[in-house]
């Protein structure tokens, strides 16, 4: 007997921030995962940083009522939304306060209370912008000539997230490259001794590239009759290419139940550990 789907609880859940509402958005997601057949409808608000931009969203609000995050660092804009909060009945979260006010207690000093601090195009601005610029020109095996000045080389089969997983890595300051791994076909010489760019291979299990490679065949309108998507084909690939990361003993990642978030995080200890070992 077939078990009854759960049904999904939907509510209205208000992002209010003074600055992009990025931090607040990637926060309440994360909450929001841990509960079970529950969808938040949400509404953003960002860059609210005036009392008439305030009485707006209040009024949003309002109209559907469900709960308020919030991240603002102007007092008095606070004390509007709380205030208004309270009477309507509506909880709101201040999604940042036990961290700053751990913070400032640990360190001594007061807030600065500049909203969107965090985006401030200082030196690791720039640094972030060189770093994807570099990541956009060595995609996919380009412009191998300088690939040595990468800080990450990621080597791995035909759609194994090596671009987007660059492009994460990127936007931490971080210059990755990527190179297409095709059996008996060498790739550009990597050797660069243990000053180089920290060279990662990435797999995955040959049902789920499979599934992947044929997706991206079907939203093509292309032939899904290849060995491309050959079950057996695509094994040897794997087979093949992670004998050749073995042959390196370059430290591999299988990306198989990994969200391009969690590669990254694995990718970036691997590199903080290479910074750190003397």
């Amino acid at each position: 007997m077939t078990r009854a789907a759960k049904p999904v609880t939907y509510f209205h859940l208000h992002l209010v921030s003074d600055a992009t509402g990025e931090t607040l958005s990637s926060v309440a997601k994360a909450a929001c995962a841990q509960f079970d057949g529950v969808r938040a409808l949400e509404h953003v608000y960002a860059l609210v940083r005036s009392e008439k931009q305030m009485e707006e969203v209040l009024d949003r609000i309002e109209q559907a009522p469900g709960v308020v995050m919030f991240t603002l660092m102007n007092p008095n804009l606070r004390e509007v939304l709380e205030k208004r909060c309270k009477t309507l009945g509506i909880l709101s979260i201040p999604v940042l306060d036990t961290v700053l006010g751990m913070l400032e207690s640990y360190l001594g000093t007061g807030l600065s209370l500049k909203p969107g601090g965090q985006h401030e195009m200082d030196a690791s601005y720039f640094s972030r912008i060189e770093a994807l610029n570099f990541t956009m020109a060595h995609d996919d095996g380009q412009n191998v000539e300088d690939i040595q000045d990468a800080d990450v080389i990621l080597m791995g089969v035909s759609r194994t997230s090596k671009t987007p997983t660059c492009i994460y890595l990127a936007n931490r300051g971080i210059k990755a490259a990527n190179i297409p791994v095709v059996p008996d076909v060498p790739p550009p010489d990597l050797s660069a001794g243990p000053i180089g760019p920290l060279i990662v291979g990435l797999t995955v299990s040959p049902d789920r590239l499979v599934q992947i490679r044929r997706n991206r065949l079907l939203s093509l309108n292309e032939d899904a009759h290849t060995d491309y998507v050959d079950l057996d084909a695509v094994r040897d690939e794997i087979i093949w290419a992670r004998r050749y990361f073995n042959r390196h003993e370059w430290p591999v990642i299988d990306v198989t139940r990994r969200s391009i978030e969690e590669t990254a995080a694995a990718i970036l200890n691997l590199f903080n550990l290479r910074i750190a070992s003397p």
